[in-house]
């Protein structure tokens, strides 16, 4: 008997055609998947069973006729709840935020799934505004680890992650200002892909500015494609979204990695300490690309910790996201939040155009590097999953999230497309996830390369 939670998106979309299954049993079981990992994972804030089924029968019956509305028509998909979703509250982790409605706008990317069919199962969780690289909110709690429920699931799209990983729908909708999609991704084993910025319109703009991005969270390469192709759009609410795509993503997944020229960086030229078994995995993984047929060389690009820069930037986008809220309202917020809004509050304009600058020499840096090498590959973190209910490791001598993330916030300063792809386990069967990343515009070459990873099975 087929578990239909294990089923990916590609897989339940052809069982329609063909009639093996329908909408409305695949929807039942990711429901009751969802509800029972939710007391123990704490994957979401809201599910939404009865609408859920409402737009499976909708699309049971469009199936039926041979009619689906779109390429996702039925497959059940969960939403991170920083997006807004029409006719639920988007509370984005706070209490400062007030649930009463109006409700009434999707953002371009839940938008495009509505068009296209797709079946919402729930709002998963997120830190407050999104702000570390870990999940949990004065608001929802902490969200936990698939694979082992004391450690972190990651952040800040853990709730998505970890539903991915659970079977509670097999697409998510997560978002990514410096490694939200691919962190968690890396501590869940699912694939997480950030594309280049603007590729996924973003509304309302995000006051993080150009480092937010939205990305999918899935099972494996092909569905993020699929997922891409039909949230990769343009939407006349967000100026800075790119123009049509130049092809299909989904399409695109066959060429394989024979030729390409891909610089393997261990460490950032010695600059992250990285766990023995995470390097294990990475290495592994790197030795699969070069038996498919690319070019592997060990060379690091050429740029130092953009640290500092990115939380001039980061913690100015905080400040700018609570700046409305009154006095008391923001005694409600996390006391890490308000931490980084105080230091945020300081930097000046100056200070912010001066990161900006060191963000601009790193984009050249990186685009100059791309001219030689196609990918560049990396651990997605130096780390596996660690306690629940912590910023950064105990005894890690880490304050901020940023201290164990120094291979995903670089790319998001460089607009980048990134991924993190399952590249199997620690000693306590943690997974360790590798970071592919290509030039901007290139989410073809990362795709294609994550999908090749995944073809060759695990290392």
């Amino acid at each position: 008997m087929t578990d239909l939670t294990e089923l990916t998106a590609v897989q339940l979309v052809d069982g329609y055609r063909e009639g093996v299954f329908s909408p409305v049993e695949v929807t039942r079981a990711a429901l009751e998947r969802a509800e029972r990992i939710q007391p123990e994972v704490n994957a979401f804030v809201r599910l939404t069973g009865e609408e859920a089924l409402d737009r499976a029968r909708r699309a049971e019956e469009r199936w039926r006729r041979g009619e689906p509305c779109g390429r996702l028509d039925g497959v059940p998909v969960t939403v991170k709840d920083i997006l807004l979703t029409r006719g639920q509250p988007t509370l984005r982790g706070s209490r400062a935020v007030s649930p009463d409605g109006p409700w009434d706008e999707d953002a371009p990317s839940v938008a495009r799934l509505r068009e296209h069919g797709a079946v919402f199962v729930g709002k998963t969780t997120t830190p407050e505004f999104g702000w570390k690289g870990v999940t949990d909110s004065p608001l929802s709690g902490i969200t936990r680890n698939p694979h082992d429920p004391t450690r972190t699931a990651g952040g800040s799209s853990g709730g998505a992650a970890a539903a991915v990983a659970l079977g509670a729908g097999p697409l998510a909708l997560g978002t990514d200002g410096g490694g939200s999609v691919r962190i968690p991704a890396s501590f869940c084993g699912v694939f997480g892909l950030k594309p280049t910025y603007g590729r996924v319109p973003l509304y309302p703009a995000s006051a993080f500015g150009t480092l937010a991005h939205v990305g999918p969270i899935t099972r494996d390469a092909a569905d993020a494609a699929l997922l891409l192709d039909v949230i990769g759009v343009p939407d006349a609410r967000d100026w800075s979204a790119l123009g049509p795509a130049p092809g299909s993503y989904s399409e695109a997944l066959a060429g394989g990695v024979r030729g390409l020229r891909v610089a393997y960086s261990p460490s950032l030229g010695g600059q992250v300490a990285v766990r023995p078994a995470v390097a294990t995995g990475v290495r592994r993984a790197v030795q699969r690309l070069a038996d498919l047929g690319a070019y592997v060389a060990e060379v690091d690009p050429d740029f130092t910790d953009p640290v500092e820069a990115f939380h001039t930037l980061w913690f100015s986008g905080a400040a700018r996201v609570v700046q409305h809220l009154r006095a008391g309202q923001r005694e409600l917020l996390d006391p890490g939040l308000r931490e980084i809004v105080g230091a945020g509050s300081r930097y000046s304009a100056l200070d912010y155009l001066a990161a900006v600058d060191v963000r601009m020499e790193l984009g050249r840096r990186m685009g100059r590097f791309h001219e030689e090498y196609d990918l560049l590959v990396t651990p997605t973190l130096p780390i596996t999953a660690f306690e629940a209910g912590a910023e950064s490791p105990k005894g890690s001598g880490h304050r901020r999230w940023t201290g164990w993330t120094p291979f995903t916030y670089p790319f998001n300063l460089t607009q980048q497309p990134a991924a993190s792809v399952p590249a199997g386990t620690d000693g306590d069967g943690l997974p360790v996830g590798v970071q592919l990343v290509a030039a901007r515009h290139r989410d073809d070459l990362v795709l294609r390369a994550a999908h090749a990873l995944y073809g060759a099975g695990p290392g």
